[in-house]
Formats: structure tokens, sequence, C-alpha cells
């Protein structure tokens, strides 16, 4: 067995009606919190009220702050401004992971001078962050980022000059992830289906990692199977099932946990680049090339390494689980595996990337600035440009 490190997770709550502790939970941070929502989902749903009344009977001030879209560096400097000195003892974040990346990233800002631009890696000046932070509690309303258990927030801007970069410190790891299925409920199929194959995408792309330890891959495997379960029901007929909803809430946290110790692959070296050129959402740039990243790992592990190589053995263990069958053979599982990614895709609608702007004349481009991460096959720009061009146009 190789050696391996695993990085510490948050505190987590997973349970059904668990919203309701939060104000209790923020008893014990202070008496004023920053609470960070999407733009409109929890104030629609009421639940924005009801945290806002909680919160009053223990007498503890709500300040609150909607995040359009995805982060940007401005919106969190922008933030920090207006909230430093304003006697913030908690940051709370309640959404998808963009309100989860804007939380922690706003939490790691308020007692940090500069702008978060400094830290920001690969684009800032290099600084390094101190790891102090507002404490914060980060409290899912999809199912896909994993955000809730990672250390990392990720910002963007958007254009030609674009980016997708994180701000990362251990320290960043959200004290408490609260895990409340019910949630989710009222998420639309396209997010919920964009979010699922996001976790999917994690969840595969750690397993195969040259990162991945035994650890990893116990959660991986576990996370794949409540995937494999309810990734099509929570989008169809299955929205409105609560355990349909905890399932996929509990394969996106094994997701977070383990990209966080494994490492990516190919998939998220793509979404990088092309979620800092298109205002394309993470979620669909990742399940609409998994596919074909897949397949093209696939056939470059059996060309390069035969079908002894232990990272063959994974996708063929992964088609098996989630075909529910095995062909006995290490090609046969992995067609089985590239064959049911291709069949949900499909059934869920995943947009192609040329419905967001991306072009044939734009894939150099995005092979330049692409990085291959931990991913197991050692894939050349010729391999890499054909998984692009097989999702522009289908």
């Amino acid at each position: 067995m190789q050696p391996f490190v695993f990085a510490r997770c948050p505190h987590i709550i997973f349970a059904s009606g668990s919203f309701g502790d939060l104000p209790c939970l923020a008893g014990g941070f202070g008496e004023r919190v920053l609470v960070v929502t999407g733009a409109h989902s929890l104030q629609e749903t009421g639940r924005l009220d009801v945290l806002k009344e909680s919160l009053d009977r223990k007498s503890i001030d709500l300040l609150h702050l909607p995040v359009k879209g995805e982060p940007s560096p401005q919106l969190v400097d922008d933030a920090t401004l207006e909230f430093r000195g304003s006697g913030i003892e908690l940051v709370m974040a309640v959404g998808g992971g963009s309100a989860i990346d804007a939380g922690k990233a706003i939490s790691a800002m308020l007692l940090e001078g500069g702008s978060v631009m400094d830290y920001l890696e690969g684009v800032g000046r290099g600084a390094r962050h101190s790891g102090t932070k507002v404490p914060f509690i980060a409290v899912p309303t999809t199912a896909g980022t994993g955000s809730e258990a990672t250390k990392n927030a990720v910002l963007s801007r958007v254009g030609a000059d674009g980016f997708k970069k994180s701000l990362r410190h251990d320290n960043f790891v959200p004290d408490i992830a609260l895990i409340d299925p019910e949630l989710a409920l009222p998420c639309p199929a396209g997010i919920t289906a964009a979010c699922g194959m996001d976790a999917l995408t994690q969840l595969l792309e750690s397993y195969v990692s040259t990162g991945a330890s035994p650890i990893t891959d116990a959660l991986a495997l576990s996370g794949l199977e409540h995937v494999r379960d309810n990734l099509v029901p929570a989008s169809s007929s299955g929205a409105g099932d609560i355990e349909v909803r905890a399932g996929m809430a509990y394969a996106s946290l094994l997701s977070g946990i383990t990209l966080a110790n494994a490492g990516l692959g190919v998939v998220h070296g793509f979404a990088s680049v092309i979620g800092g050129l298109f205002p394309a959402p993470h979620g669909v740039i990742c399940g609409t090339l998994l596919g074909e990243a897949t397949r093209a790992n696939i056939e470059w592990l059996l060309q390069e390494r035969g079908a002894g190589d232990e990272s063959l053995r994974k996708y063929a263990k992964t088609g098996a689980v989630l075909a529910r069958r095995e062909t006995g053979d290490i090609a046969g599982d992995c067609d089985l595996l590239t064959e049911t990614i291709d069949e949900w895709t499909r059934i869920l609608n995943l947009p192609l990337l040329g419905e967001y702007g991306v072009g044939t004349s734009d894939i150099d481009g995005i092979l330049e600035e692409t990085g291959l991460k931990n991913n197991p096959a050692t894939l050349g720009k010729e391999e890499m440009r054909i998984i692009i061009e097989s999702r522009i146009r289908g």
C-alpha cells in the first residue's frame, strides 16, 4: 500500500430538517452573522425569512448578501469592503456551489488585508494568505460541487482574458457542513442534472486519479453507487422524493471529500479554462465532456499500458457498478461505463458547448491552457482536441 495523506473534513451534520438547527449553531459563534445566498431561490421558498426570524429570537443579527451567478474576485472585494469592520462573527453560505464559494472567500478575506486577487492561484501576485478567517458554515442547496467539504473557493472572471482560479488554504475548510436534503427539493431539473453530473465527474476522476488512496477509493465507490441509484430520478420523476435527494446530497458530499484528497483529471482541466472564457455553468461543462474524456482515457490506457493497468481496472469496476452488471473482461466493462455515461448525458439532455459560444476556432486557445491535473492517461493535444470537438456541436 502506497503512503497517503488525508486532509481534515468539516464537522458534518447530515439530516433532513437540520436547516432548523442553524440558529443554535450560529449562536455558538456570536451575535452577528453574514448570510450569503444565491440570487433568488432561498428567498422565494421563504426559508430566508424563517432563518431571519429564528435568528432574531436568539438576538442574532442577520446581514444578507445575495450572489448572482458564479462569484468573481470583484464581488468578494466589494463584499469584504462593505462588511469588514461590521463585527461579523460568522459567515454562513446557504445555496449552490457559487454561494458557498463566495461565502468561503469572504470569510477568508474579512480579516485579511488587500484584494482577493493577491492570493488567487495562477493569476494573483503570489501572496501567501495567513489562513485566518471568520468562522464559516456551509449549507448546500444543490447536490454537485461538494464545496461544503473542500478548502478552496473557486472564483472566476469570464471573458477573453477570463480565468477560473482558487483561493486555497487548509484553514478554509468549513467549520461546519450542514447538509439538509430537503433544501434541494425545489431545485429545477436542469440544474439538478448538471450538478449531479458534476458530482459524478468528481467521483470518477478522483477514483481513477494518480493521487487516489484506499480511503478515497472507498468513498468514491460509495458515492458512485448513490449517483447510479439517484441521479436520473432526482432530475425527473423522483425530484420530490426526499430519499432520492438525500442520495445525491450524500454523493455530492463524498465527491468534495475525494476531490480534496485525490485530485481530479482532464475534465476539470478543461472546465477551469472553458468556464473562464465562456458563460457555461461548471456542471454543464463537466457533464457534457465526461463521456468523451472517459472514452479517450480508456483507449489511451488500453494502448499504452494494457488490460492489467490499475486505472483500467478501476474504470471497468465503475462500469460494472453503474450498469449493475459485468461482462467478465476489462474492455467490456469499460464499454459499459462509457455507454452508461452516454445514456445519462442523453437522458438528462445536457447542452453542447456550442450553445455557450464555444466554436472550433476556440479549441487551440483552450488546449494551450488546459492541464491534465491528476489524469490517469497522458493524453496528447490531438486526443484532447477530439474530446472538445465532439461536444461543440455533437
